[in-house]
């Protein structure tokens, strides 16, 4: 199923559900930076037929929603987004309990969203969040920070290098030859996330819910550390963290994808009703 969302100012977002027969559970997936939520199709269908409803959106500036591409005023707006996708959720399906998926920069929003909004979730699941980052060059970084002030929209390269994504060959050409995806930033969102990351990573004590925390070990682009520190912060019982040898960035698109949906689909079924 595909939809629209206003977000609170008035910002038209694209959504998509993928919704089995008679769910148990409600997933939304929030996606990471420059990508879109199509691209989560695969693991959708996987959970889907576990009889969980999948919810996922574009973020503003990416895929089909509006806004200029990749680009952010302020980090809160994208707190704002999910605040709204989540109450549609809990609308459509307000006898579900509700897990939030959160990958890459949308890991460190669903992070920062349950730390800082606390919201009634039943648990969450951050894959690679975006707590320590060790792709962009301080070149880059600089650039943000000192030119954001006078021209917050201009667009730089991310410096990303795909072939960190996965092993996977596919999954490499497929992410390069997508036209919804832009490999560009603005220096008000590269600064917006320079400054949220820090920021996130000192309150997992703050996470009220349990929460799975993902991340492969060879991450080229962000940093196994930044989750390994904030699982050690987390305070909620459930919570958990694994990590997984040689594995890249996209772990829910490498070799080894099935392993890690089956992980996190164990992890929900275990934990107390």
């Amino acid at each position: 199923m595909e939809a629209q969302l206003l977000a609170p100012d008035g910002l038209r977002l694209f959504r998509r559900s993928w919704l089995p027969a008679r769910p148990t559970r409600a997933l939304l997936l929030v996606h990471g930076y420059a990508e879109h939520s199509g691209r989560y199709e695969q693991m959708a269908g996987w959970l889907a037929a576990r009889d969980c409803a999948v919810h996922a959106y574009d973020h503003r500036g990416h895929g089909r929603s509006a806004g200029p591409r990749c680009h952010v005023g302020r980090f809160e707006e994208f707190l704002d987004d999910l605040d709204a996708m989540l109450d549609a959720v809990r609308m459509e399906q307000p006898e579900l309990p509700v897990t939030l998926i959160g990958h890459s920069m949308g890991g460190l929003i669903t992070l920062a969203f349950l730390a800082e909004r606390a919201p009634a979730v039943a648990s969450a699941v951050s894959s690679a969040a975006a707590l320590s980052v060790g792709g962009v060059s301080p070149l880059r970084v600089l650039l943000a920070r000192t030119v954001r002030r006078a021209l917050p929209r201009l667009a730089i390269g991310s410096g990303l290098d795909p072939e960190g994504l996965s092993r996977d060959p596919d999954v490499v050409r497929r992410y390069l030859d997508d036209p919804l995806v832009h490999r560009t930033m603005t220096t008000s969102l590269g600064a917006e996330l320079l400054a949220a990351a820090p920021r996130t990573a000192a309150r997992a004590g703050q996470v009220g819910v349990p929460l799975l925390v993902l991340h492969g070990e060879a991450d080229p682009i962000c940093s196994v550390d930044g989750s390994r520190g904030f699982h050690a912060g987390l305070r909620a019982p459930g919570s958990a963290l694994r990590t997984y040898p040689g594995l890249r960035h996209e772990i829910f698109n490498e070799p080894e994808r099935e392993q890690i949906w089956q992980d996190l689909w164990t992890w929900l079924e275990e934990l107390p009703a």
